[in-house]
This record gives C-alpha cells, sequence and structure tokens, in this order.
C-alpha cells in the first residue's frame, strides 16, 4: 500500500512538474511584438482588436473599464485611430503550465510636435488554438524612460 500512495504521489508531482514557461515566453513576446509591427502599420486600435480576448477589460483614463471586445469596438467606432505609438517590452513571464503571461514595458507616442512616454502591462492568455490573445491592457504616462 506505501508503495502504491509513493507511486502515486510521483506521478502527481510528475504531472504537476512539467514548466512550459520558456516556450510560453517566447510565444508571448511574439505577440506582443507582432501587436506592436501591426500598430505601427495599421493604427493602435485595429492592432489591439486583432489580438483582443472577447472577454477583454481596457481601463479607460478618467473612465470606467470597458469589458468585452464587442464593447471596446463600439466604445473606438468613428474616433481617429493613433499610428504614432510603438511599445517595446522590457519584461515578459508566464504561468508554468504555459497558458497565461505578460509583458511589461515602455510605449512612446509621436506627434508632429511632441512625443510622450509611458509604461504598460499587458495580460496575455494562450487560445484554444494555440494562439495568444491578451485579456487585460493598461498603461499610463511616465517621463522618458532611461535608455540602457
Amino acid at each position: 500500500m506505501k508503495k502504491i500512495i509513493v507511486l502515486l504521489i510521483l506521478i502527481m508531482y510528475g504531472c504537476n512538474s512539467a514548466d512550459n514557461s520558456g516556450q510560453a515566453c517566447d510565444e508571448i513576446l511574439e505577440a506582443d511584438n507582432s501587436m506592436n509591427e501591426l500598430a505601427t502599420a495599421v493604427g493602435l486600435h485595429k492592432a489591439l482588436l486583432r489580438y483582443a480576448d472577447d472577454n477583454v477589460i481596457k481601463p479607460n483614463e478618467g473612465d470606467l473599464p470597458v469589458v468585452g471586445k464587442k464593447l471596446v469596438e463600439a466604445k473606438w467606432a468613428g474616433k481617429e485611430d493613433t499610428k504614432g505609438i510603438s511599445w517595446k517590452p522590457i519584461r515578459v513571464e508566464a504561468s508554468t503550465a504555459g497558458d497565461f503571461g505578460y509583458t511589461f514595458g515602455y510605449w512612446k507616442f509621436k506627434t508632429k510636435d511632441t512625443t510622450l512616454y509611458g509604461n504598460y502591462c499587458t495580460v496575455w492568455k494562450k487560445q484554444k488554438d494555440g494562439s495568444w490573445k491578451f485579456v487585460f491592457d493598461g498603461g499610463n504616462n511616465t517621463p522618458k524612460p532611461n535608455d540602457k
């Protein structure tokens, strides 16, 4: 009986000890960078909607957050899109299971006469088809970050 219990504990530990976070971090970083490239090409709103999970939570400065991709899309309908924004992730982490993670980094928004800076955090969730969509994306203004 003791051997069976020990064997079951080892099997359970083995099933839970697989660490898929390294591959997930690579995939999340690729998704974050691809979303950045798309935003530069077609605009921030279009890029975010392309990578947003159906149940996304999108905070809004001075307003309540919008919950759900369809409501985010409706809020942005008819508004001018932003192409002058870019970002760079400086940290990515993922769950051991490899199905959830986040990116953190700095963004820069350039207009004709000014440049604004900020940081962001995007929470990513792996979809059933293996792609990554974000479930939360938020950020704030900051001074210009130190170049390191």
